[in-house]
């Protein structure tokens, strides 16, 4: 009976366990997991809604493993892979044998250079034990810093303000988001948090970050020092690729695969945050996306190309933050536009669609107020996926539908 062995049991390799049954397959199934925890929804941790919640939201209730007979090993980590053997050597000397193997070891946070390890006072934002300590902190009286305006960082700073505490967001570069969300939308954000009460720093560097007399100092450039009862390093994350470097697989900003999530070892797979892959809709681009939708999508492509049924990956990238009542979300990927029309939704929303200088839309980015931009961002998704080169003008009239446009 053919063995499939799964590493990482998040939101990626999880759905690939199940997608592998939902599509036929007989043999057996072993998914690993290095925390404890069965596999739970990661987004949530640093959104407001779960932020009084003390256990996590499960992708799976532990029945449902059980009746598709995958055989789950939690708090356990992959060593060691060997993949002429075809075998897997867990942290507890467990040896697994398999036929195929998807590797979806997601990513860790990125640690602050120099900061002292294991400390109460400074930390990031992964897992489930991560936002509990977080939570912990996150009440009136209370100072939070967190160095890195991106998405984590800035959702946790409008969590962190609505439970009470105080908030201050370092950021190196001039703005927030500086990475993929244009200066439009991040103005905006910025005004919102500041009238939250965040205090938002921008272009200012770190010396260092250490711990006293029971806080956390961080020293500006500057000479100035900011104490806080914790700091959040959010400053991006590093793909998780030591087991596939050591075995030898190729490496390009995270475990290289191709169309088909096929890695450069026969029979192992890779899929989710620690993967870069050729995106076909942006010329063969290599890209590496940590989202959540993309490790759902890429863990059901990964069971079927494990079922040789060739699925090559098609989608269109999508990302999405949610800030107080805000929503931010995202299509595509916008590197490379020269022009842009705005769409305004009214209600204070609008989308922002970037053009190519062929004139393709190659994004949208849109923000407002609870599901204000999701339709109208579904639907430029299709544009993107279509190829499409729309009237620009059209893009901007908001009394044109875009259901029109795709039709054209």
């Amino acid at each position: 009976m053919a063995h499939f062995v799964i590493l990482g049991a998040g939101e990626c390799g999880a759905r690939a366990a199940f997608a592998l049954r939902e599509k036929g397959f007989d043999g057996e199934i072993t998914l690993v997991g290095a925390e404890a925890l069965h596999p739970y929804e990661r987004p949530p941790l640093s959104k407001a809604r779960s932020a009084d919640a003390s256990d996590p939201i499960f992708i799976a209730a532990a029945e449902k493993y059980i009746e598709n007979s995958v055989r789950l090993l939690t708090g356990l980590e992959a060593r060691d892979l060997d993949t002429a053997s075809r075998i897997v050597r867990l942290s507890d000397g467990t040896v697994l044998s398999y036929d195929k193997l998807l590797l979806a070891t997601g990513a860790a946070a990125r640690s602050f250079p120099g900061a002292p390890e294991g400390s109460a006072h400074i930390r990031s934002l992964r897992t489930h034990h991560d936002a509990t300590a977080l939570r912990d902190v996150m009440k009136p009286g209370r100072h939070i810093a967190i160095i890195g305006g991106g998405f984590i960082g800035l959702e946790l700073a409008a969590t962190a303000r609505l439970l009470g505490a105080e908030v201050t967001v370092i950021e190196g570069l001039e703005r927030v988001l500086k990475r993929g969300v244009p200066e439009e939308i991040a103005h905006l954000l910025t005004e919102r948090h500041r009238a939250e009460g965040v205090e938002i720093r921008c272009g200012v560097s770190i010396e260092a970050l250490t711990e006293e007399s029971g806080k956390a100092l961080i020293r500006l450039s500057t000479g100035e020092a900011i104490t806080a009862d914790l700091v959040l390093v959010g400053i991006g994350a590093r793909p998780n690729v030591e087991i596939a470097e050591r075995a030898g697989l190729t490496i390009d900003n995270g475990i290289a695969v191709d169309a088909y999530l096929q890695t450069s070892a026969p029979d192992v797979f890779a899929a989710g945050d620690c993967c870069s892959f050729p995106l076909s809709i942006y010329g063969g681009r290599r890209v590496r996306l940590e989202s959540w939708r993309n490790a759902q999508e890429q863990g059901t492509l990964a069971a079927a190309n494990m079922l040789d049924l060739e699925d090559a990956v098609s989608s269109v990238p999508w990302f999405w933050s949610d800030q107080y009542d805000m929503t931010l979300q995202i299509s595509g990927l916008a590197e490379g536009a020269v022009t842009h029309q705005r769409r305004d939704l009214g209600a204070g929303a609008f989308i922002l669609f970037h053009l190519d200088a062929g004139g393709r839309l190659i994004a949208a980015s849109g923000i407002g107020p609870g599901n204000a931009v999701a339709r109208d961002i579904r639907l430029a998704e299709m544009l993107i996926a279509a190829r499409a080169h729309p009237n620009p003008a059209a893009l901007a009239a908001s009394d044109i539908k875009l259901k029109s446009l795709l039709a054209a």
